[in-house]
């Protein structure tokens, strides 16, 4: 993963790319915002594993902890309403 983006692979095994806008913390668990410059989208991804230098994350998905989050990623960008 590069500093500030993110690449994915879709189930189709095709490779997708996410700048990312900010990351946090909680409940011991790593989150991003992402975005896709395509459709011009914001998407919260958590990590899920690490292998050696490899990170893996999935989107969240769960409503309660996308309004959770959604409501950090606010705070941490100010001027940004999610959601």
């Amino acid at each position: 993963m590069s500093e500030n983006k993110i690449s994915f692979l879709t189930e189709n095994g095709e490779k997708v790319e996410f700048e990312i806008l900010e990351q946090t913390k909680l409940n011991g668990n790593e989150y991003l915002l992402v975005s896709n410059q395509e459709d011009e989208e914001a998407y919260i991804m958590q990590k899920i594993k690490e292998e050696g230098s490899e990170e893996y994350y999935e989107f969240v998905e769960d409503d309660a902890v996308l309004h959770a989050l959604s409501k950090v990623f606010e705070e941490l960008l100010e001027d940004v309403e999610i959601i």
